[in-house]
């Protein structure tokens, strides 16, 4: 049987903010992108279909007309991308300049391999037109054989940044890196993810602090839609095959995107055609094949004939007619062109069917990047579209398996992207110390007591979907790149978090941590290693409010879904969740925060979800893996007695009736043992 976990249900205003244009033909996006268009590097951070493509035109065209770049280079990481950017007549819509990019100069659109392409990109430099579209691949080339110095006053603009990272063994951010040290182009990056999924920097800090950042939320984007009211996320598992029992969560009548599994995952029957064919027959009798599109044709129980897009199909003639319908501009308005795509490697990023309801997936996706790239699939707005959802389907941990060990990893995996769709949809926090003379920010409705000197206070923004939340004992960040970190980047800190192994492993199943070990220490580590250049009080100030919003986001779900059900009340799900927590406490203090389990409620759904015997097999495996106290661990939880002597007079004690007191003890305790051993040799 299939298994169903309660979704995530975050709902919206539709107050359609996001999809009215300015009088420059901009949406609200391009708009904030367009007021930094004078920097010379630019970070955009924008979900799928928020008009990043359309806002890098913008730009672009007026650093060609206005600030003395002479060529616009942009990047995208596969072909298909690059009809992103074609042409557009955007002086139509009010602005100064159309979009042209003269037909050969799009190398996405060119016969050919990425190597033999590097010389149309010097062909280019040396011609008179302004604007190259090329893949990853091609620039990486062009650079390697032209050097860096090539393309001096040119803009280079990075589609899907999130491909790039700060590795020695990643040659577009080994590039990036030196056209940054020479200094003498535009950079202008663009991503819908938010973060890498292997948990790679994608910048060194020192180069990502020369960027300035336009970010725009999943929920300001959502919120500002016309039609789309509602995002679901949910995991399902299931025992047996997945052919069998993906209609449990395959419904016929909803635009549907399936996404089988890898053939190297633990889902895959290792046949991706018999796959398909399995899923066809499922739904219904097949009746042939529409020789204009290449659509398969498939009669359901009640009669309705669906159309189904195979775009997993070896044959290359078969699969290429399929893809070319679905790209079909003459098509794109129309809501019964197709009904379900299934895919294997495509239909991802780039790619743009505004009708999609459900983005189904099968098996574990090792990157999260990927799994929010899927999910904008179904996160576009179109007419008589009011709810959208997200679907990973799962096998079961089967303990006569002898991958269970694997099983278990995949488990996690999606426990964890699950967590931070999550934080991802939420609305933003924006988290200050409790002052004496605080006072209401204007904008923010303080719920029907309004604010109160006294305590403190919680404040939401209907319009910009932002949360204003005091708390007691919040350390302030002193640095600027602190500050913008804690601005902008508190989703990265998470997800990288969420995908540390023994934080998501001990927070989930082992029943004797201290909440204080996953939010003070783990944290704390992850923090320090990712920020090293930052100091101790700047990264207590990230740890602090990462684990506020994190934890915040967590009690607001249980809160809002006391029952563990789906929220369906409107769009105050999360935020009456938020209010409700902080109410039940006289004043929220980081403290408190600290001292409640990240992912205990996380455990609870997991608990609804799979069987009894699959969730003792779990907890088995990974109590087998557990470690003592290490090196590192106690160094830290040294730090933190320190911290603790300052406020209390004292150190802690083994014999505190506080358990984390305790910890902090043996922390100290072993170091002493370890110091004593050297010293005996």
């Amino acid at each position: 049987m299939t298994h169903v976990v309660p979704s995530v249900s975050v709902s919206y205003a539709q107050n359609g903010s996001s999809t009215r244009p300015n009088e420059l033909g901009m949406r609200v996006m391009q708009e904030r992108a367009y007021e930094k268009r004078g920097e010379q590097y630019l970070l955009i951070k924008s979900p799928p279909a928020s008009g990043k493509s359309r806002a890098l035109m913008f730009v672009a065209l007026d650093k060609l007309h206005h600030q003395g770049v002479k060529k616009a280079i942009i990047v995208v990481p596969e072909k298909s991308i690059g009809s992103s950017f074609n042409n557009e007549p955007l002086s139509q819509f009010g602005f100064y300049w159309d979009w042209q990019v003269e037909p050969r100069w799009n190398l996405c659109n060119a016969p050919g391999e990425d190597g033999g392409k590097v010389n149309s990109v010097e062909a280019f430099l040396k011609s008179n037109d302004a604007i190259l579209v090329s893949t990853h691949a091609t620039f990486r080339f062009a650079v390697d054989k032209f050097g860096v110095e090539a393309f001096d006053g040119c803009l280079i603009a990075i589609d899907e940044f999130h491909h790039v990272s700060a590795s020695p063994d990643n040659k577009l951010g080994a590039h990036l890196a030196q056209f940054m040290a020479r200094d003498k182009v535009h950079i202008v990056a663009m991503t819908g993810s938010y973060f890498r999924g292997d948990a790679e920097a994608v910048m060194m800090p020192e180069d990502e602090s020369k960027f300035e950042a336009v970010t725009y939320t999943y929920y300001e984007q959502l919120n500002g839609y016309e039609y789309l009211k509602r995002l679901d996320i949910g995991y399902y598992f299931y025992t047996g095959s997945y052919a069998d029992e993906i209609l449990k969560v395959l419904n016929p009548h909803e635009k549907t995107i399936v996404h089988i599994p890898n053939v190297n995952s633990r889902e895959s029957t290792k046949d991706k055609i018999k796959e398909v064919e399995h899923i066809i027959h499922e739904l219904g009798e097949w009746l042939g094949v529409d020789p204009q599109t290449g659509f398969h044709l498939v009669k359901t129980i009640d009669g309705r004939v669906l159309r189904i897009a195979d775009l997993v199909d070896d044959d290359a003639v078969k699969r290429d007619k399929v893809s070319a319908a679905l790209k079909d501009a003459g098509q794109k308005n129309n809501r019964n062109h197709v009904d379900i795509i299934i895919a294997l490697g495509m239909a991802k990023e780039g790619f743009d069917w505004i009708w999609c309801e459900h983005a189904l997936t099968i098996g574990y996706r090792s990157s999260l990047t990927e799994i929010i790239q899927i999910i904008g699939r179904a996160t576009r707005d179109a007419e008589g579209k009011t709810h959208s959802r997200f679907t990973n389907l799962i096998a079961e941990p089967d303990a006569s398996e002898d991958t269970v060990t694997d099983a278990v990893n995949d488990t996690l995996k999606a426990i964890a992207a699950s967590l931070l769709m999550e934080q991802v949809l939420a609305p933003k926090f924006n988290f200050t110390s409790k002052r004496a003379d605080g006072s209401p920010v204007d904008g923010y409705d303080y719920g029907e007591a309004g604010y109160q000197p006294s305590k403190t206070n919680v404040g939401f923004n209907q319009e910009s979907g932002q949360f204003q939340i005091e708390i007691n004992g919040l350390v302030e960040p002193k640095s600027k790149e602190a500050s913008r970190i804690c601005q902008e980047d508190l989703n990265e800190v998470i997800a990288a978090f969420v995908q540390d192994k023994s934080a998501l492993e001990r927070g989930l199943f082992d029943a004797e941590i201290l909440p204080e070990e996953l939010t003070q220490v783990r944290l704390g580590k992850i923090i320090k290693d990712k920020y090293p250049n930052l100091d101790a009080e700047d990264w207590e100030a990230i740890r602090q409010q990462a684990v506020a919003a994190f934890v915040l986001t967590q009690q607001a779900k249980k809160m809002a879904n006391p029952n563990g059900g789906v929220e369906s009340s409107g769009n105050t799900a999360l935020i009456s969740g938020v209010r409700k927590f902080s109410m039940n406490v006289r004043d929220l203090e980081i403290d408190l925060i600290d001292r409640i389990n990240p992912f205990g409620e996380a455990y609870a759904i997991l608990a609804k979800a799979m069987n009894e015997d699959s969730l003792k097999q779990v907890a088995a495996v990974i109590a087998g893996k557990k470690v003592n106290l290490s090196l590192e661990e106690a160094r830290e939880l040294v730090k933190r007695a320190i911290s603790f002597k300052k406020e209390r007079g004292r150190l802690p004690e083994l014999t505190a009736a506080d358990p984390w007191e305790v910890k902090m003890a043996e922390g100290i305790a072993f170091l002493a043992r370890m110091k004593a051993e050297a010293a005996h040799g």
